[in-house]
């Protein structure tokens, strides 16, 4: 019993001990509680601050967005009204400055009128492939001068400046567009000649002759030119005549000739009308089916070559002479225009073009012939006494075109490829210096109806034209001599107040 009780007195005393430990840690745990309450609170409330502070900060932040927002569409509205402004000046700007070139190239162009300067126009052919494999395209156009363009080479961009640029894209429509009025002056009794100068290859017999579906400024011209008579055959009567001559190894060929060689070796003579040749044969066209009939007797007797740089190179200077007498029927009046359309034979680098033979005999002649023609306009810009138009067939022919009473618009025709861009500089060189040539004021020749009948009675008196111009049909005719030519011109001197030149 007694060792229970002190069992029983330990265990109490052990149970005593253990709550006072418990109670102990309970206090603690009491405290802990506590302070962790109070940094609750604590936290509670700086919670509740940043809650604030974020409102106010949120607030804030919409008040600025709605401010700058507001900016910022105002400082837009004003940017855009400002680019507007711009635009407006821009678009007046460039409108004064085109209204600017306009006004200039008109005044230019009666200058040129008025001085009787070689118009001078370029056209510029596409690259066909193998230019394109051989390089690039070494020609750019300006696109605020329409005039200008730019050849890229070793020593940079080079600019040339001429009266009318045709692109690469251009048509046959557009080109003759621009020429149209000079082709037809020839009616009211103008003499007019246009010419296409250019490397072998460059396209000037496209743009003079074209194809049977796109056709050149032949074809297009006589059409235009039946157009207008058509158009006044009321009150006037009109003749027009086709003769086609070309230029072969220096000597003068007809082309509409029938038989073949009967055209050959024909003279270049000089009479009271300027030059002509005895003999040519000249046919009566009414229709562009007499034309078309007449260019495809004249191409079948022209001469070509294929070379390495062409495969239809002319190897000859071809010229066609349309003749219009005009007379009008209620006042008598004649005049007499003449339109000489020239398609020259390019000139080529034998080196490139690789020919032997009797094509190396032709290149040889084409480039002299060639070489004569710069010599003739050297003189003509130099304003030199001497003109050498006798130094090839080529240049006496076309003597009253380059130095006569002549309205005279030159075609230089360029390849873009930069193969050719040594070529091309110098039928751009030698085309600048054709447009400084000054021909004087061209004049019609008109002639009222005593002149005509004075005219008339010279011409039965010497028994046959006043001028000396073959019959149609091919029919050679005996030319003037010189006595008789001057007697004409001097019968005419002193009847000039019946003329109007």
């Amino acid at each position: 019993l007694e060792a229970s009780v002190r069992r029983a007195d330990e265990l109490a005393a052990g149970s005593a001990q253990e709550r006072q430990t418990a109670e102990a840690r309970i206090a603690a745990l009491s405290g802990r509680v506590a302070g962790m309450g109070g940094g609750l609170g604590r936290m509670r409330a700086a919670a509740v601050l940043l809650r604030k502070d974020r409102a106010a900060v949120a607030a804030r932040s919409a008040e600025l967005r709605t401010a700058v927002g507001e900016q910022l569409k105002d400082a837009g509205r004003q940017f855009k009204v400002a680019l507007k402004n711009v635009d407006a000046a821009n678009r007046l700007l460039t409108e004064k400055y085109k209204k600017e070139m306009r006004l200039r190239k008109k005044l230019h162009n009666e200058v040129v009128e008025l001085k009787g300067n070689v118009r001078v126009f370029c056209r510029c052919r596409p690259l066909i492939q193998s230019e394109i494999d051989k390089g690039q395209n070494v020609v750019t156009f300006d696109p605020e001068d329409s005039n200008v363009l730019y050849v890229k080479n070793k020593h940079g961009n080079t600019p040339f400046d001429f009266d009318h640029l045709f692109h690469p894209e251009s048509s046959q429509q557009q080109v003759f567009g621009e020429v149209s009025k000079l082709v037809t002056s020839c009616i009211d009794g103008y003499n007019v000649c246009i010419f296409a100068y250019g490397q072998t290859g460059s396209g000037k017999t496209f743009t003079m002759e074209g194809s049977p579906d796109n056709p050149g400024l032949n074809s297009r011209a006589l059409g235009e030119l039946f157009r207008i008579t058509g158009d006044h055959a009321g009150d006037h009567e009109y003749t027009i005549t086709v003769s086609v001559v070309e230029i072969y190894n220096e000597e003068v060929r007809d082309l509409l000739v029938t038989t073949k060689g009967a055209g050959d070796k024909m003279d270049i003579k000089q009479g009271a009308e300027g030059m002509y040749v005895p003999g040519l044969t000249e046919i009566e066209v009414c229709t562009a089916d007499d034309v078309a009939a007449a260019q495809a007797r004249a191409h079948k007797n022209r001469a070509t070559a294929t070379t390495n740089l062409n495969e239809h190179s002319s190897r000859s200077h071809a010229l066609v002479q349309v003749k219009v007498q005009a007379l009008n029927k209620l006042t008598g009046r004649r005049a007499r225009g003449k339109l000489n359309l020239v398609d020259l034979a390019g000139s080529e680098r034998v080196s490139k073009s690789e020919v032997t033979g009797q094509q190396l005999k032709e290149a040889q002649n084409i480039n002299k012939s060639l070489s004569s023609l710069g010599d003739v306009i050297s003189s003509l810009v130099s304003k030199t006494a001497h003109v050498p138009y006798r130094n090839s067939k080529l240049t006496y022919l076309l003597q009253d075109s380059l130095g006569g009473d002549s309205k005279t618009l030159m075609f230089v025709q360029i390849s873009p490829s930069e193969y050719n861009v040594g070529e091309t500089l110098c039928s751009l060189k030698f085309a600048t210096r054709v447009k400084n040539v000054e021909l004087g004021t061209a004049t019609k020749k008109v002639d009222h109806q005593e002149m005509a009948a004075l005219r008339a009675r010279v011409a039965e008196l010497e028994g046959g034209d006043l001028a000396p111009l073959p019959e149609r049909s091919g029919s050679p005719t005996k030319p003037a001599g010189p006595k008789r030519a001057a007697s004409s011109s001097s019968l005419m001197r002193a009847n000039s107040r019946g003329s109007v030149r």
